[in-house]
């Protein structure tokens, strides 16, 4: 997968099956995160920022208490591309629960 190119649908398929918990909505790459309390969630958040802002590709989410609800697409393309697999990957990982 290349990291700057809108993938194909087979494509996407492939590389949900590398990041658990996630899925396709609305033609970007969606995930709820559920932590135990606020502080779990907004802590998960400050990390991510901080991987979001290294890879200068950054999430849209929504954060309420203890959940986190995240969408990835690549604007510069028009769709989902590599990074936004890079980064669910990444998330996963500092969620602790994926």
């Amino acid at each position: 997968m290349s990291p700057v190119e809108k993938l194909t649908e087979e494509q996407i398929a492939s590389g949900l099956e590398g990041v658990p918990g996630w899925a396709v909505k609305e033609g970007k790459l969606h995930r709820v995160f559920q932590f135990s309390d606020f502080n779990e969630a907004f802590g998960f958040m400050t990390r991510a920022a901080l991987v979001a802002e290294s890879m200068n590709h950054h999430p849209e989410w929504f954060n309420v208490w203890n959940r986190v609800v995240v969408d990835l697409s690549t604007h510069d393309v028009g769709g989902i591309s590599g990074k936004d697999f890079e980064l669910a990957g990444k998330m996963n990982e500092l969620s602790g629960n994926g």
